[in-house]
């Protein structure tokens, strides 16, 4: 029975330094995207031409007025 209490505390040890360890690793910028910013650019985006449009549609309209 006493190694059962053994066990049960270094199994918390062990999972309290994997729970610090992931903290500052997350703290510290580890997991940060850096690939999906720089080719985001290259999909093409449909908001900004509907945009684009309506606002060439209201420019149009002012002049005519």
């Amino acid at each position: 029975m006493n190694i059962m209490f053994l066990l049960l505390g270094v199994s918390l040890v062990v999972a309290l330094i994997f729970l610090v360890i992931f903290i500052v690793t997350v703290r510290s910028g580890q997991y940060d995207d850096m690939y999906t910013p720089s080719v985001r650019m290259l999909f093409e985006d449909g908001t900004s031409k509907t945009k684009s449009a309506t606002d060439n549609n209201k420019s149009k309209t002012k002049k005519n007025n």
